[in-house]
């Protein structure tokens, strides 16, 4: 979340666009990615050349040739942010207006690539070069900053941020994923190198980097130094689809400045008869909405067969299941009514996962996790495909702590629970032998039929009550009138000193 210095330099950032004119806020939205797009192109364009010089291979810079715009030619190194942020205002307004930006339109050679869909319609707004020159030298200031608090991704926390100024924002359930919670997701996972990954409802591919982060941290030898994985990861392991534009332009662009060449990006509505999507993906990772708007006509029929409903939140996993390969794994956020709903189509999603798949793991979370935008309790289901059933137990943990306060200030704190689900769901043979009452444990899948297929943690785990020691009656009443005894004393005493 941002805080303190970051969040007023982003506020004072978005007032010289506001009075320079530009008041649509997601105008202002789309022109202050664009310009991070172009800084984190630098950035990691940078990055990416020590990297190759320190393991000895070839790498040829974005900015090392020429640069051809119509029938004129420029200096590739004039575009980068670190040069054309010196240049004088109007130098620098024209560099940007009439280089940099038709030069992150081309940047990607294939044009059905979805960095080249989301680009291709990207219009330069800033009105004058004093204005340019102002914005550049703010955003100089904020990654300043960033690279101060030194967060694993302070970028998300500022495009979360820049979101919740428009007012529509969560409208449609689009609240991000708080990266810690992504990263314990994909780490409950452990993505292999030649997985197929997907997220139905991306937004802005915070699943998919956190994928790609992972690989890079623990499987670098298998997937940069084999061609085939290589390429594997470039251009064919990660999937995102979305219905917002701006989401998935600002994902195409994470995408690409986290390295991933050319990730499948697409607008699309997940639910809907255009997703042709099934039997496809070895992982999905996904948030997807709660509420919002859905038009029930257009929703996929062989969804509806699984569970006939108008909720997002049980229609998205039957598509998870029709969208799986089988042996393909998924871990999902759902909100808790998911887990103990009574109604038809809420038994027949449950049933679904439990007699038909296997359903490994259920997390829940406390409320305050999505805080300070929304205040729902939620869990993490995790589950793989298989078609036939395969459900022996499922394993319950109860997370009381993620890091972080619970109230709408989400300061940092020593209670955390995160590392001992990780720990515990990659050991969990060493979970059999525990009691109702601690915070994780298996209920027999014959348990939860019994209970209409019921998920809630609460309604298997036992509160030990501790008995208290209180004594006799009468002790209590001879400390009592002891206390009126001395409270009488004082007041006789006090009413000496008045007179």
């Amino acid at each position: 979340m941002v805080t303190g210095e970051l969040k007023s330099k982003i506020d004072s950032l978005w007032e010289i666009f506001w009075t320079g004119g530009l008041t649509n806020p997601l105008d202002v939205i789309e022109q202050m990615t664009y310009l991070m797009f172009i800084h984190d192109l630098d950035d990691a364009d940078n990055t990416r050349a020590k990297e190759a010089a320190m393991l000895g291979l070839p790498y040829e810079s974005v900015f090392a040739k020429e640069v051809k715009i119509g029938d004129r030619t420029v200096d590739g190194s004039q575009l980068k942010w670190s040069v054309f942020h010196d240049f004088p205002a109007g130098k620098m307004y024209s560099t940007v207006q009439e280089w940099v930006f038709p030069f992150i339109k081309e940047l990607h050679g294939d044009k059905e690539s979805a960095y080249s869909k989301y680009m291709g319609d990207a219009i330069f707004k800033i009105p004058t070069p004093l204005m340019l020159d102002k914005i550049v030298t703010a955003m100089d200031g904020i990654y300043e900053q960033m690279a101060q608090l030194k967060a694993a991704d302070t970028r998300g926390d500022v495009y979360e941020y820049l979101l919740s100024k428009i007012a529509t924002a969560g409208v449609n359930g689009q609240f991000r994923t708080p990266r810690h919670i992504i990263r314990m997701m994909v780490d409950l996972m452990e993505p292999k190198a030649d997985e197929i990954v997907c997220d139905p409802a991306c937004g802005t591919s915070g699943f998919l980097v956190a994928v790609s982060d992972y690989l890079k941290e623990n499987r670098k030898q298998e997937v940069f130094f084999n061609r085939q994985n290589k390429d594997h990861y470039m251009n064919h392991m990660f999937h995102g689809y979305d219905m917002d534009r701006t989401m998935l332009r600002i994902g195409a662009m994470n995408m690409m400045t986290h390295g991933v060449d050319n990730p499948f990006i697409e607008y699309r509505d997940s639910l809907s008869d255009q997703n042709p999507d099934r039997d496809k993906y070895s992982l999905i990772l996904a948030n997807p909405p709660f509420k919002g708007s859905l038009d029930a006509d257009i929703v996929s029929t062989d969804l509806l067969k699984v569970c006939k409903t108008k909720k997002t939140e049980l229609l998205f996993l039957a598509l998870f299941l029709r969208m799986l390969k089988v042996g393909g794994r998924c871990a999902c956020i759902v909100p808790d009514g998911v887990l103990f709903g009574s109604s038809t189509a809420h038994k027949a999603i449950r049933k679904e996962l439990i007699e038909n798949n296997r359903l490994e793991a259920v997390i829940s979370m406390p409320s305050g996790v999505f805080k300070p935008y929304a205040g729902v309790s939620t869990a993490i289901l995790i589950f793989t495909k298989t078609g036939h059933g395969g459900t022996d137990k499922v394993w319950f943990y109860d997370m009381k702590a993620d890091g972080f306060s619970l109230d709408d200030k989400r300061s940092e704190t020593k209670e955390n629970d995160i590392p001992d689900i990780i720990a515990r769901f990659r050991a969990l043979d060493a979970e059999d032998g525990r009691a109702r009452t601690e915070q994780s444990f298996f209920v027999p899948k014959g348990e939860i039929v019994a209970n209409d297929y019921d998920l809630s943690i609460n309604k298997y785990k036992q509160t030990e009550y501790k008995p208290v020691e209180y004594p006799p009656t009468s002790e209590i009443l001879a400390n009592i009138k002891a206390l009126e005894a001395e409270i009488g004393m004082e007041l006789a005493e006090l009413e000496e000193m008045l007179k």
